[in-house]
């Protein structure tokens, strides 16, 4: 199940992070130590043997290591980030794809009426169906489900009755066949319609609809199952990595100092900068590596038998215990409040001497009175500036050149242009 750690970031504070990098279960070094560790014997191993070479060979050796060095950067890095990028944003595509009951099972339990044998047999029955159909999905994509349900006998004994194993195997097709239990529960529906129990075509109609969106998620699923990341992406990012950290063991070797090589003035003997540049560009891409199929068994991957059992669970309770069954209707505690407020424990009383958010505007000074205008005075001012004001000319160019009185604008500008005749020429 994917590792939760959001308790521990709730406020921002000091080195906040810093304590998560203490964690041991979902971290980078759990899933990157060994690449780590073999990287570093290697590079240990080529530096131990560069001292027991003669001096003809440690020359040669420290061209080589030039010419790596200096070709090294040609192999291009940056866009393993692009790709890992897109590996995350495939990974929660993928979990929000994942077809939850809560939306079906409302619209059931309230649009399938019937309390009696026939109403709770038909809501269980459709709700079981919608199970089924997220079950023979999650077991076509996840490795854990599959362990759990390895077999059809599995999968009968948990969600299945005979007759309906003998319906859904004499349905013959090459193809995944999740989506017989949906078929399974439109019938369900349609015989529900015809006996009444779904009381309108609306309520009808709304249903089918949940079930296809429920539908559609169980498809997508099988979709990114089946449509990888183009794999011709994955190897070039995968043998831009691997190339650029082979290359990086001849080249970024420490070499003799007294032979003035740039950048050899120190044999620091252990690569600090090298080991940080493998841990961060080789952890990247472990990254992609566990996150490009969240449907396995690694610490963040999505639990899915989990899932499984919660959906379960709670959509049969929906449809069937809590169908019909409701609280006695009373007073609320704030019947008689004008203003309702509810209470604020003691950590919490700094919220109520905050003022509430009135505008951004709420607060602002103005830097002279403003006070409404006479219309008079405004046709004695325009009159006065008209001569000298830049946007008068605009106006006046505005008047003489608006269409006919019938339309929007000049009918506008005539009555406005009127308007202010009148105030010029009335007596003070």
């Amino acid at each position: 199940m994917t590792v939760t750690y959001t308790a521990r970031v709730a406020n921002a504070r000091f080195c906040g992070f810093s304590k998560l990098l203490l964690m041991w279960k979902g971290s980078i070094y759990k899933v990157l130590y060994k690449e780590f560790l073999t990287f570093f014997a290697m590079y240990t191993a080529i530096s131990i043997t560069y001292f027991f070479l003669y001096d003809d060979q440690k020359r040669y050796f420290e061209k080589l290591a030039i010419y790596c060095n200096h070709y090294a950067s040609l192999i291009p890095m940056s866009f393993v980030l692009f790709y890992v990028t897109l590996v995350v944003n495939r990974w929660w595509s993928q979990y929000t794809s994942i077809p939850l009951p809560d939306r079906l099972m409302c619209v059931l339990s309230g649009g399938l009426q019937g309390s009696d044998e026939r109403g709770r047999l038909l809501r269980r029955t459709m709700m079981r169906y919608a199970s089924l159909s997220a079950l023979l999905i999650l077991r076509s994509v996840s490795t854990a489900v599959f362990k759990r349900f390895p077999t059809m006998d599995h999968v009968v004994e948990a969600f299945m009755t005979r007759e309906e194993r003998k319906k859904f195997e004499g349905l013959h097709s090459p193809y995944n066949k999740y989506w017989i239990p949906c078929v399974w529960f439109t019938n369900l529906a349609a015989v529900a319609r015809c006996e009444g129990r779904i009381k309108d075509d609306h309520t009808f109609k709304l249903l089918l609809e949940e079930l296809n969106g429920f539908r559609g998620k169980c498809s997508m699923l099988f979709h990114y199952d089946m449509i990888s990341v183009p794999l011709v992406y994955t190897q070039v990012v995968t043998l831009a990595v691997y190339s650029f950290f082979l290359v990086c063991l001849i080249g970024r070797q420490f070499l003799d100092p007294s032979q003035g090589y740039p950048g050899h003035d120190l044999d620091l003997y252990v690569p600090i900068f090298t080991l940080l540049q493998f841990f961060f560009y080789a952890g990247w891409l472990k990254v992609a590596e566990q996150l490009i199929n969240p449907f396995g068994e690694d610490d963040d991957d999505f639990e899915t038998n989990w899932l499984i059992d919660r959906n379960f669970q709670v959509s049969m309770m929906a449809v069937d215990e809590m169908y019909g069954d409701l609280p006695m209707m009373e007073r609320d505690r704030y019947w008689n409040d004008s203003n309702p407020r509810p209470p604020y424990t003691a950590a919490t009383l700094f919220v109520l001497r905050k003022p509430s958010f009135q505008g951004s505007t709420f607060d602002m000074i103005p830097k002279e009175e403003m006070h409404f205008q006479p219309l008079e005075d405004i046709a004695e001012n325009l009159e006065e500036s008209g001569s000298r004001h830049p946007n008068m000319a605009l106006f006046n160019r505005l008047l003489n050149a608006a269409p006919s009185p019938t339309g929007l604008m000049g009918g506008a500008l005539r009555r406005t242009s009127a308007q202010l005749q009148r105030l010029r020429h009335s007596p003070s």
